[in-house]
């Protein structure tokens, strides 16, 4: 396993070596993927430090992050998560996590993307035609996690993506993988995954049907012909993510975690998110982060929360945890997340 783990890392540090030269080249990969709200990061927790999660995900948005995540939880979870997104979107989440003995974990997650309807206008009503119409984002996953041994454990998600527009829907699937190693030192945790690796996404509806005239010159034709438009097909966000989270002070009611995460997607540049938190007593949590460093022209930066724990019955808890993140020019985002172990 130990031989296993180092040669995914020496093949990870290749992968963002590979990443890099093809993107020093000078040209921009923004905007080359479909449902990029499978790029916004899942639970407050995790978001107010800095993204930096993929070997610290501990929690039910380990669906997200990492799923072999899943298998430091050892008992049932569930999860909310709300986020008021940039320009009046919402993100919700929804997901938990169930052992099934030597088995190992399943997890199921639903998330999805809405946004206000929008009026319908034409180039000749640009004011509004009074009708409306909607967009939203949607997927639902089944995870799988397993401890392979006591240090080393590795989880999948598959997942079911949708994208809709008005009368028009992109529909494909994905898969998710990651690993967790437990190390000796001071709880030091190295993980990496890799998320949305799929296939592309193509919007068809009726809204692509016209009617053509196959030969404008000709007397007599059939000027009416029904045909399709063809619409282009366009990759998933693949994010690739490996990190390092360690307890740098642990003691009876105090405890300092902090994490690094190296991101590499397909539609950017590699970036670095750091992030630490603060506990006492196991009763409130203290977060920060900074986010996309080394990413040019970025405008996500500090990240803050703050995280409340509290004890339910028998061996029952409830978290509740709050994040804040700026954005630059685009003001800020919000998050709300609680999450029962039961």
């Amino acid at each position: 396993m130990k031989m296993l783990f180092i040669s995914l890392v020496i093949m990870s540090l290749l992968f963002i070596q590979s990443s890099y030269a093809q993107s020093s080249g000078g040209q921009s990969k923004t905007g080359i993927t479909a449902a990029t709200f499978l790029s916004i990061e899942i639970g407050a927790r995790a978001k107010s430090m800095g993204g930096a999660y993929v070997a610290l995900a501990n929690d039910v948005s380990a669906l997200y992050w990492n799923p072999a995540g899943l298998t430091t939880l050892g008992q049932n979870a569930i999860m909310f998560s709300h986020s008021e997104w940039l320009a009046d979107v919402n993100l919700d989440f929804a997901g938990a996590s169930i052992p099934v003995g030597n088995f190992g974990i399943i997890g199921v997650s639903v998330t999805s993307l809405s946004m206000p309807d929008m009026e319908v206008t034409t180039v000749f009503e640009p004011e509004g035609t009074g009708e409306f119409f909607s967009a939203g984002d949607l997927a639902i996953g089944l995870s799988y996690a397993r401890n392979l041994t006591h240090r080393f454990a590795m989880g999948f998600n598959v997942k079911f993506i949708q994208e809709k527009i008005f009368h028009m829907t992109a529909k494909t699937a994905a898969f998710d993988f990651g690993t967790l190693f437990r190390t000796n030192f001071n709880n030091m945790i190295l993980g990496f995954s890799v998320s949305n690796f799929g296939g592309d996404l193509k919007l068809s509806g009726i809204d692509t049907q016209v009617e053509h005239d196959i030969a404008p010159g000709e007397f007599g034709n059939n000027e009416r012909i029904f045909a399709n438009l063809e619409t282009e097909k366009f990759q998933l966000p693949l994010i690739f993510r490996v990190g390092v989270a360690m307890d740098v002070l642990s003691t009876e009611k105090n405890r300092v975690t902090l994490a690094l995460d190296a991101i590499v997607p397909n539609d950017n540049d590699q970036y670095l998110n750091v992030g630490g938190e603060y506990t006492f007593n196991e009763l409130i949590s203290l977060r920060g982060g900074y986010k996309t460093l080394l990413l040019e022209e970025s405008q996500e930066s500090i990240t803050l929360g703050v995280g409340l724990h509290s004890k339910l019955f028998g061996s029952s808890r409830f978290r509740l945890d709050y994040a804040y993140g700026d954005f630059g020019l685009l003001n800020n985002i919000q998050e709300f997340s609680a999450s029962i172990y039961f």
